[in-house]
């Protein structure tokens, strides 16, 4: 049983590596079969991270770093150019992170984006991207949703649920729909 999961997961690693380069640090466990990719992408994965979620690239050429030692559990990490994670971050299950608003805001703009992907294209034009930044010693918790162009500070918590729409300031906790601030962790339990 053992060798097929090896060979599968060398498939799928395959399949990513012929149109993303692919950097993966010693000790690192990736679920390749969860990873959709495009020409020029680009992922990078520091030592010893665990990667149970979804990555997919909606754009060529878009680009996710995650650091060491960082847990992403059962969730979708949707790129269109730049998201990074750092090290020792935990993302738990059920979390959401796109650094882009997926379609324009103008209907005239995106009144034929489901004909276009018939025809597996996709108009980007007045679609707003931001990169996403998640520092060090972060904790993401389930079900929550990080929005575009979102930078959570080192050591910064996200309750359970909730949707972040403002950068989060370092060693503070943030929860809810908007997420708010709840409290500074203070300097004995950083």
């Amino acid at each position: 049983m053992s060798i097929f999961i090896n060979l599968a997961q060398f498939y799928f690693r395959y399949k990513v590596l012929k149109t993303c380069t692919l950097d993966v640090g010693s000790g690192s466990n990736i679920n390749y079969r969860k990873i959709g990719t495009k020409k020029g992408t680009m992922l990078i994965v520091g030592h010893s991270s665990i990667i149970n979620g979804s990555m997919s690239f909606d754009r060529e050429n878009g680009r996710i770093v995650i650091g060491d030692r960082t847990f992403i559990g059962a969730s979708n990490i949707i790129c269109a150019e730049n998201i990074t994670i750092g090290n020792d971050v935990l993302i738990s299950w059920g979390c959401t992170l796109v650094d882009h608003d997926s379609h324009s805001l103008n209907w005239n703009a995106r009144k034929n984006d489901v004909v276009a992907w018939h025809l597996q294209k996709k108009d980007w034009t007045g679609v707003i991207v931001r990169p996403i930044r998640i520092g060090d010693k972060a904790w993401i918790g389930f079900n929550s949703i990080i929005l575009k162009g979102i930078q959570i500070g080192e050591g910064a918590i996200v309750g359970a649920g909730s949707v972040v729409t403002k950068d989060v300031a370092p060693y503070t906790i943030v929860a809810g729909n908007p997420a708010r601030v709840i409290r500074e962790i203070p300097v004995n339990e950083r």
